[in-house]
């Protein structure tokens, strides 16, 4: 059996430039999809997983994640003598509990694989989870839980992956295919943002890792990739042959919540899902297509 995975990595110090000027005082992480904030999907996609140490690599103007995963004693007050019990309960829950919060500067934005290498001090000599909050992702059980199932037995490295159009390769890291097991398939090879035409699959990768200390070494030697950044693709695809390495076809749907469109359908989606707007929502979605067709 695999050491478990107690802790989890969510880089957030990036500048979010494509949201604004929303994000021009508050991180991309903070957007809310519907009433809550994109980091706390992630942070309680961890949780449910069973991850007890939430690491978290944050930037120039990120106070608000810090506050948000704080204590607000004047507003639980406030709404306790309001008795506005299921708003307290609401923010106090924010904070799975029994869990340890940890933050560090991620000084420059150099990339994805910088952003993981600035934590390798909390992580230590123990494998660990990566989540991208950018990446949310609708599903029955959580996609960190499922592949914590998967990468038990397994050991070794993990990534999640979906099919993509091959049009769309050069915006992700993509898997060289191996044997097939179920939803497990072996990965041969890692490509940083091919083109369609030199892309070994249409098997992209998205913002879900278990992965093993051993890639801070590779980290460690800060090679620049695709885009003129460090990109963990490249530190992963050493790894390779040295140690098991696996992605899975998670069981959900994911948005890609780092663009409008994406960030809009999340939005969509969770809004129709919820108990208490769900009805209300496809009336009102009804009465615009109606508007629309006229």
């Amino acid at each position: 059996m695999a050491q478990r995975v107690r802790k989890a990595i969510f880089p957030v110090g990036g500048l979010g430039t494509r949201f604004l000027p929303a994000t021009k005082a508050m991180p991309k992480e903070m957007l809310p999809i519907v009433d809550k904030p994109l980091i706390q999907y992630a942070v309680e996609e961890a949780a449910a997983a069973g991850i007890e140490e939430f690491i978290f690599v944050t930037g120039r103007n990120k106070h608000a994640i810090e506050d948000h995963f704080d204590r607000s004693f004047e507003l639980e007050a406030n709404l306790e003598q309001r008795g506005q019990g299921e708003l307290l309960a609401a923010i106090r829950d924010c904070v799975p509990s029994d869990t340890r919060l940890a933050y560090t500067r991620q000084g420059q934005a150099l990339g994805l694989g910088h952003a993981v290498w600035c934590a390798r001090g909390l992580v230590g000599d123990e494998p660990f989870a990566v989540l991208l909050a950018d990446d949310l992702i609708q599903s029955e059980t959580p996609c960190l839980k499922q592949m914590i199932e998967a990468h038990a037995p397994l050991g070794g490295n993990l990534v999640a992956t979906m099919e993509v159009a091959r049009a769309h390769t050069p915006n992700y890291g993509v898997i060289a295919p191996g044997a097939t097991r179920d939803r497990l398939i072996e990965v041969k090879g890692l490509v940083e943002k091919p083109k369609p035409d030199l892309a070994p699959s249409n098997l992209a990768v998205i913002g879900r890792y278990i992965l093993q200390p051993e890639v801070f070494s590779h980290l460690d030697r800060q090679q620049v990739g695709a885009g003129g950044e460090i990109q963990l693709t490249d530190a992963l695809a050493s790894l390779i042959g040295a140690q098991p390495f696996y992605a899975l076809r998670f069981a959900g749907r994911r948005f890609d919540c780092g663009s409008k469109i994406g960030f809009l359908e999340a939005n969509l989606a969770f809004a129709l899902e919820r108990a208490d707007l769900g009805t209300e929502f496809r009336r009102l979605l009804r009465q615009y297509a109606d508007a629309g067709a006229r």
